[in-house]
């Protein structure tokens, strides 16, 4: 469960990252050589998800959780944008999810 958990986080970073640099180039005037690191991260995140043994549908299912926390956090540290009490009990909430749903995977 934690190998699991650290690599849907991994996958999640790969995928803000590979979003954020364009959100950059568009939105800040951003150099469009950021494209070229956005692309490699976007790949990167594809492949984290075929790392997965199960079905993609509960992979996709699952790794949404991690991707609210991470989305959440990555608000918080890198927008500095202090985060709520509510987005703290989503977060939780959508993590206890994935939890449920990757202790299922060898039982379905």
């Amino acid at each position: 469960m934690i190998k699991t958990t650290l690599l849907f986080f991994a996958t999640a970073l790969a995928e803000i990252i590979g979003c954020f640099l364009p959100w950059l180039w568009l939105k800040r005037e951003g150099s469009p050589l950021l494209l070229i690191p956005a692309a490699f991260s976007l790949a990167i995140f594809v492949w984290l998800l075929t790392l997965h043994p199960t079905a993609s549908g509960r992979v996709y299912a699952a790794y949404g959780g991690v991707y609210v926390v991470t989305a959440l956090l990555w608000l918080r540290w890198v927008d500095g944008v202090k985060l709520s009490t509510y987005d703290w009990i989503g977060a939780a909430v959508a993590f206890c999810g994935m939890l449920i749903i990757v202790a299922g995977w060898s039982r379905g």
